[in-house]
């Protein structure tokens, strides 16, 4: 019942992976929230309307008593509760003298209970330039961490798991020395059965500590794909032991030595990322030169990483990159997931750590070509930060924005990710 367990588990979770982290409001109320350009995006010093209405059934819904804030994203200037709307509607306007966003967020109150509806508007956000600074020893830092790193051999260990191949995929549980001696990565392979000479994908997280089931459906269309977890610990135990680890010991892992960039825990999850490729190039099925790279939120900064650090990446697609601009927030502007400084000042070392270990630094190094996608509702990487970054990718990119979408995605945005890829690794 245990194994039976964890695979039901394991298929929620890889649904999940590919339909974001959460999903649009399906409660009885709806706050709906438009503006009045079709994209969403406007020119600096324009006006932006915002049109407001709260449905019940479809219908207006009237005499709603509502609470709101508007503003710059994540700075709202403008914070009022207890507006009735008698007609159930509403309109706001709002700009920015600068490039950036600018938000309305709406919560309805009936009977007792909540419902948000909120829409962004974009002013020239391909011209948002970071607030970090990118360290003048930073290249020698990573490829000397990286050398390191390397001199650990992989150490690799594949063990089969029946229960989850297919008629023509190998699913393996595999581990691979990582960065000091009895550190390792663990994850997810999938390699066609069929003899042959195939490209790769791998697969990075998302934030947290969960069990991960594999791409087979990716690799069932002969290509590769490599899952991992970053925290060292197996991907295939029963899930409360990634319960007790989030609660424990591994909670706020990523503020953990983040004024060391020696000892910062992202180092050994970077360096796990490189590694990965090694893993995919000591491969035997593996043909030996494309490998692509993908994820999101957390997953989507590994993706810029590990792009950044490892030249031997082909192609990068990332869905709503974290860790992005850090010091946003100490420049009166929204920063990247984790929000290190969104509430408190930054300790001695702080700043200049991250520095090695914000994306935007990783974005400025990118030389292959690489697809984006996000949304401008997206209140745990904001808009701002992941702008910050990929404003400053020079190499081929194409970015698709789904206005609407917050931390989570459309189907139709994981199909241009997966159709994106298989089209760069397959010419299909």
């Amino acid at each position: 019942m245990k194994i039976k367990r964890l695979i039901i588990l394991s298929a929620i979770l890889i649904a999940i992976s590919f339909s974001g982290l959460s999903q649009s409001n399906t409660g009885l109320i709806k706050v709906i929230i438009a503006t009045d350009h079709k994209d969403w995006t406007y020119k600096v010093n324009e006006t932006a309307k915002f049109s407001v209405q709260v449905l019940k059934y479809g219908n207006l819904l009237e005499n709603v008593t509502v609470d709101y804030e508007t503003g710059p994203e994540a700075f709202p200037d403008v914070v009022k509760s207890g507006m009735v709307l008698k007609t159930g509607k509403t309109e706001f306007t709002g700009t920015m003298k600068v490039p950036g966003f600018y938000r309305v967020r709406v919560w309805a109150v009936v009977d007792g209970k909540k419902y948000e509806g909120l829409a962004t508007a974009g002013f020239e956000p391909e011209k948002i330039q970071p607030t970090v600074k990118d360290p003048g020893d930073f290249d020698n830092f990573w490829s000397n961490t990286i050398a390191e790193a390397r001199k650990l051999s992989l150490d690799p260990k594949l063990t089969l798991m029946p229960e989850r191949c297919t008629s023509d995929v190998n699913v393996f549980h595999i581990s691979f020395q990582n960065e000091i001696a009895g550190s390792r990565i663990y994850g997810i392979l999938c390699v066609p059965k069929k003899p042959g000479k195939y490209p790769a994908i791998l697969r990075v997280p998302g934030a947290g500590i969960r069990p991960y089931g594999g791409d087979s459906r990716t690799a069932s269309l002969g290509i590769i794909t490599l899952e991992i977890g970053i925290h060292g610990i197996p991907v295939n135990l029963d899930p409360q032991v990634y319960t007790d680890l989030s609660n424990g010991a591994l909670n706020a892992y990523n503020a953990v030595k983040m004024n060391d960039r020696n000892t910062h825990y992202y180092k050994r999850v970077y360096i796990g990322c490189v590694k990965a490729v090694d893993f995919i190039f000591s491969l035997p099925e593996f043909n030996g030169t494309d490998v692509a790279v993908t994820g999101g939120s957390q997953g989507g900064a590994l993706t810029i990483v590990t792009a950044g650090l490892d030249k031997r990446i082909k192609y990068a697609a990332a869905l709503y990159p974290a860790l992005c601009d850090h010091t946003g927030y100490l420049n009166k502007r929204a920063g990247g997931w984790p929000h290190y400084f969104k509430n408190t000042e930054p300790k001695p070392g702080e700043v200049e750590t991250l520095g090695y270990y914000d994306v935007v630094n990783f974005a400025r190094r990118v030389t292959v070509p690489g697809f984006y996608t996000w949304g401008y509702n997206d209140l745990t990487c904001p808009p701002t930060s992941m702008y910050s970054a990929y404003n400053v990718i020079t190499a081929a990119k194409e970015l698709q924005i789904f206005q609407e979408t917050g931390h989570w995605t459309f189907p139709e945005q994981n199909e241009a990710v997966n159709n994106w890829l298989v089209k760069q690794l397959k010419g299909q």
